[in-house]
């Protein structure tokens, strides 16, 4: 079997060496497991898939965390949120490092309560799905390179489209599909999976009158991946109340199928619009979803560029969680319907990043990145065009910015 590296590792060992428990939240079967037994091999293991594990916990929780040895792992911690202010307990009588590893397959701090039994105990780590920097091994993220600076013009010769981005949006960021060997397979797997998550997991986190529905919001999400959230329109596409589709979205965030991009402004910018984008995390799901294969890459009309957004967005996320920054994610649009994909803050510095499925850029492409250059003012650090085209080109509409190949996403080996 095909293992790949982890870049989290890092951050998760350090974690461990001052910090009394660590947890490790990310989607179901993207690797949390395996990379803390890689990690921590000689420690206990505990999974809350097991059924006797679990209803031991569910009766006694006192009793359980009381009869756990010093070092333990305890795998898919959101089916009983109720034993984390036993862990808060427990931590409070001993802050002695690396206690516990926590795993959790639904953001624990969006369930209702969990962040107080949390907060000052526990740090945070999330494990993304796949990024091509890790499928690739390469060491050196492109967004290191960006923060740093140090993207310049580079002419590799006549202007022709960049291979292998159609393969990884289709096969997305999870491992057991990548390395299935065909598209049915890979299908197959998406299938199932999503199934597991409708049909199971979402009752760790909330009650759901009908799970018909959440699945069929979840088709319905895909297909409009990278475009604002309209809560309205989907309410009257699926005959469901609003608040009913404001709560399932909120079940498929927890889950980690779904990211909610905030809308960027200032409080003097009054043009700018508020409503934050959808995206899926997970290309991959979301070309499922909607039914794209690899083969339908060419046709202008299949609907790959708003998935091309999000599995951009979502390479760039996930890279953050390894380069030492405090990025905060949010997307730029104003009235005049001029837009950037996604804006990147650092304190005061700003960065701007548009996704476009083309193999030829010209400078009014980059006409969102210079209004928000402008909005930016002095805090502007530089915009960078995303394309499936082969050169690196300098873009004249605001200062250092480029159109960039699509590929540069997998990171660099120098």
């Amino acid at each position: 079997m095909q293992h790949f590296p982890r870049y989290v590792a890092t951050q998760l060992t350090e974690a461990l060496a001052d910090t009394p428990a660590v947890c490790l939240l990310g989607p179901r079967q993207v690797g949390k497991t395996t990379l803390a037994r890689k990690l921590e091999p000689n420690r206990s293991y505990i999974s809350f898939d097991d059924t006797t594990m679990l209803n031991a916990a569910q009766t006694d929780p006192t009793g359980f965390i009381q009869g756990l040895p010093d070092y333990v792992t305890l795998d898919e911690v959101q089916r009983i949120p109720g034993l984390l202010p036993e862990i808060k307990a427990s931590i409070d009588n001993n802050r002695k490092p690396g206690r516990f590893i926590l795993t959790g397959s639904a953001n624990l701090l969006l369930l209702p309560g969990v962040q107080e039994s949390l907060a000052g105990r526990v740090e945070i780590i999330y494990l993304h799905p796949l990024s091509e920097q890790e499928k690739q091994a390469r060491p050196v993220s492109f967004l290191e390179l960006l923060l740093a600076n140090k993207i310049k013009p580079a002419i590799e010769g006549q202007q022709r489209e960049v291979e292998g981005i159609a393969k990884s949006v289709t096969e997305g960021g999870y491992p057991e599909p990548i390395m299935r060997d065909n598209e049915r397979a890979a299908s197959r797997w998406f299938k199932g999976y999503l199934n597991t998550i409708i049909r199971r997991d979402v009752k760790n986190v909330a009650n759901v009158r009908d799970e018909d529905e959440l699945l069929r919001l979840v088709k319905i999400l895909a297909l409009r991946s990278g475009n604002l959230l309209n809560l309205n329109s989907l309410a009257n596409e699926l005959q469901l109340r609003r608040e009913t589709i404001d709560k399932y979205i909120r079940i498929l965030e927890r889950l980690f199928l779904l990211r909610r991009l905030p809308a960027w402004h200032k409080n003097s910018a009054k043009r700018l619009v508020k409503a934050p984008k959808i995206h899926l995390v997970d290309s991959g799901i979301a070309s499922f979803l909607c039914n794209l294969k690899m083969g339908d890459w060419t046709n202008p009309k299949s609907g790959f560029g708003p998935i091309l957004e999000s599995y951009a967005i979502q390479q760039l996320i996930c890279q953050s969680g390894w380069v030492d920054s405090e990025l905060n994610f949010a997307h730029y649009r104003d009235k005049d319907q001029v837009e950037v994909d996604l804006v990147m803050e650092d304190g005061k510095h700003i960065w701007g990043v548009e996704v476009k499925k083309a193999t030829s850029v010209q400078n009014e492409d980059g006409a969102g990145l210079s209004r928000l250059a402008d909005h930016a003012g002095k805090h502007w650090q530089g915009g960078i065009l995303l394309y499936t085209g082969n050169n690196c080109l300098a873009l004249k509409t605001a200062p250092n910015t480029f159109a960039v190949p699509m590929n540069w996403l997998g990171g660099t080996t120098m």
